[in-house]
């Protein structure tokens, strides 16, 4: 195939895919599910566009989620996730493992045994679902904006950036015994474990530490090289953890951790890399997904698909928080329940069937078009009714003012130190009705205006400086407090906002007594 057809096929791939994201977030369908849907329409039961070379899949997949844990760590504080270390510890590992066994063992007794399937099969399809998908996690709890009660989203996004390294180790163990066909050996898999996750923690932090020392006393003249350096550490945490027999994806978890709470130079760009970077991967990751499946073949799994999605939806992920948050009463039933339905499959189970089927595993094919089916399906179920169940089970709130609002006109970012509060307000009539100089605004105490928009030209104001409708004028306070305010003093009022506070529903009368 010629490059330039190539280039052709992939720009128009993402194209659609972003056009489809915009389009689906309208409805509240996530955006990953529709790159699924766009990648499955070009191929080849759809468009016609032929793909199935597993090995360039798999290295696709590996090298996106590497970016997106990377990336996941880096907006993560860990001042969000010390109160909530031992909750997601648990659901890390103790949720997974409970998750795997419980739907293997709920998948044996429903199987038809002349097909061959053993127990450990049966195990090994569960251990690749076992685990919260973080890209799925980080897309949509981070992409809707839900504001969620009792660090419940801190909580959620420790588990799926965390959970995986169990979860792979789950898979490498039942591989191993599938393909041996001889008795589980658990006290070398607990050791395996054990090994993988504390060399991967230990990486991950002398890594990230490592990254930091360099980007802060590296002096490169083109700024725009201090993204990509961090990127290519990113790339190298992971493929170093791998030959020291460390788990790479908690590795690179912890390093992004690592790098994201601490301060480095020109910080806020590459916060702004990242995201573009994380949402190339997650295009490229589930674009290619989809195009490796035929929709076609999913019909001849529909049932048994259908059954698991079921299984792990509604037994096997609440059993498994259930037991795994019954430590931390602060959790309550709502709390569980909702922590329960935002259990998300999504690219790390696919790319973990992928590698049971390049290991060449009895079933293999089966396994891979049944895993994409419960992804698909998880991705409708829960992803799009993520929102609904937060306030039907009344977990959210409404979000809350951002002390630095984003703004289309005032490229300005602050430090994360800096404790100030920043919005970006359009002057109207009635606020010129005392006076158009900018004193005549009677600004409180401790607000500054530092900068003006007057058409195309940017300035920073004086008292006497003329203002005119229509003009965009930057504040500063010292406290949210002081911003709300000036706020009203100029007239602008939350009552102008839609009301997005969760109505109190009939249903809710059943959980008043049961938290």
């Amino acid at each position: 195939m010629q490059i330039e057809l190539i280039l052709l096929v992939l720009s128009t791939l993402f194209f659609a895919s972003i056009l489809a994201g915009k389009a689906g977030s309208r409805f509240g369908v996530p955006a990953l599910l529709l790159f699924l849907g766009v990648g499955m329409l070009f191929g080849s039961d759809g468009l016609g566009i032929h793909f199935d070379n597993i090995k360039v899949a798999q290295m696709v997949g590996t090298v996106a989620l590497s970016a997106i844990l990377f990336s996941g760590g880096l907006d993560t504080k860990v001042a969000d996730i010390k109160p909530v270390l031992g909750p997601g510890v648990m659901l890390a590992t103790v949720g997974v493992l409970l998750t795997a066994v419980v739907t293997g063992v709920v998948l044996y007794f429903l199987v038809d045994h002349r097909l061959g399937v053993s127990l450990m099969g049966c195990l090994l399809l569960a251990a690749t679902m076992s685990s919260t998908d973080s890209a799925s996690v980080f897309s949509i709890l981070r992409g809707r904006g839900l504001n969620l009660k009792h660090n419940l989203r801190p909580t959620l996004e420790l588990e799926s950036g965390a959970n995986d390294p169990m979860a792979y180790v789950l898979v490498l163990t039942f591989i191993s015994l599938v393909q041996q066909g001889g008795s589980p050996q658990w006290g070398s898999a607990i050791a395996m474990l054990v090994v993988q996750l504390a060399v991967g923690a230990v990486a991950g932090w002398a890594f990230g530490r490592a990254i930091v020392w360099i980007v802060n006393r590296i002096n490169i003249d083109n700024v725009a090289l201090y993204p990509i350096l961090i990127l290519a550490g990113s790339f190298f945490v992971f493929a170093a953890t791998f030959y020291i027999k460390g788990n790479s994806y908690l590795a690179v978890y912890i390093a992004g951790l690592v790098v994201g709470n601490s301060k480095f130079v020109h910080r806020r760009s590459t916060r702004n890399f990242f995201d573009g970077i994380t949402w190339l991967a997650q295009l490229s990751m589930f674009l290619t997904l989809g195009l490796l499946v035929n929709p076609s073949e999913l019909k001849e799994v529909l049932v048994p698909g259908l059954v698991i999605s079921f299984v792990m939806i509604f037994v096997s992920r609440p059993l498994s928080v259930f037991v795994s948050l019954a430590p931390f009463r602060r959790y309550t039933l709502r709390d569980r329940l909702f922590v329960s339905w935002v259990g998300l499959r999504g690219a790390v189970p696919i790319i973990f069937a992928i590698t049971c089927r390049a290991a060449g595993l009895p079933h293999g094919d089966a396994m891979f078009n049944i895993v994409f089916l419960c992804t698909l399906v998880s991705l409708v179920v829960q992803g799009t009714s993520l929102p609904l169940m937060a306030r039907w089970l009344d977990v959210s709130e409404p979000p809350e003012k951002s002390i630095r609002t984003a703004s289309a006109d005032f490229d300005i970012d602050f430090p994360e130190e800096i404790k100030s509060s920043a919005s970006e307000i359009e002057i109207t009539e009635p606020m010129l009705a005392d006076g158009s100089h900018l004193m005549d605004l009677r600004l409180p105490e401790k607000t500054l205006a530092i900068m003006v928009k007057c058409g195309e030209s940017y300035f920073v104001p004086t008292g006497r400086t003329v203002l005119h409708a229509g003009d965009r004028l930057m504040l500063l306070s010292d406290n949210q407090q002081g911003l709300d305010d000036t706020l009203q003093r100029l007239g602008i009022s939350d009552d102008e906002a839609p009301d997005t506070t969760p109505k109190r529903k009939w249903y809710n009368v059943f959980f008043d007594d049961v938290d």
